[in-house]
């Protein structure tokens, strides 16, 4: 690993992961007392999802580290960290500017969610990444979850009336304008699939 103090490593896992983690619970515990929870839509974000899946992959990646086994994580670690990307990245093309939309209830979680994890997951990446070359042709997989996502998001959407983002709902723009924005998403998920994988093999086997 890049930062050889394990325990250096092992604690930034396990503070940025449960920062990740309070944001989460700190929305819903606002949302709750708001009287306004409703936990279909809540965890149909994307944003929640990805935070989730960092939490847990920092959380699982930290007790590998300490048991030196975290390359076990590769595939996992590189795919959300893509997806985080994903969010940070895209929010900040997409939602930062729309400031009648109510992205999240507190506007610190708002911070950590969109700002701080994908910045912490990339940085975590950097100081930790895979001893072993990721693969792009065998990494491209990892693009099934945001697709599933889209399509799951668009069918309840049509379901529901209630869709996560402005730019996923066809009265805003119709279908042409969600395409575009899901095509330039791929591309971006694609680049960022590239770019893990070039970042990955960058350390010499223990």
């Amino acid at each position: 690993m890049l930062l050889k103090n394990k325990n250096l490593l092992i604690g930034y896992k396990l503070l940025f992961g449960l920062l990740g983690f309070s944001a989460i619970v700190t929305e819903i515990a606002t949302i709750v007392e708001r009287g306004r929870f409703n936990p279909a839509n809540f965890f149909s974000y994307f944003t929640i999802e990805s935070n989730i899946l960092v939490f847990v992959t920092l959380l699982l990646s930290a007790i590998a580290v300490a048991a030196n086994k975290n390359s076990k994580l590769d595939n996992l670690r590189g795919a959300v960290t893509v997806y985080i990307l994903i969010v940070g990245i895209g929010f900040s093309f997409l939602l930062a500017g729309l400031e009648d939309v109510a992205l999240t209830a507190v506007a610190w979680d708002n911070t950590v969610l969109h700002y701080i994890m994908p910045a912490v997951m990339l940085i975590d990446f950097l100081l930790d990444p895979p001893k072993r070359k990721l693969r792009l042709k065998q990494s491209l997989y990892w693009l099934l979850f945001p697709i599933v996502y889209l399509a799951y998001s668009l069918t309840r959407g049509a379901m529901t009336g209630w869709y996560p983002y402005p730019f996923l709902n066809p009265a805003t723009k119709g279908y042409g304008a969600i395409a575009l924005t899901a095509s330039c998403l791929l591309v971006l998920g694609l680049g960022l699939v590239w770019v893990v994988c070039k970042l990955s093999g960058k350390r010499k086997a223990a």
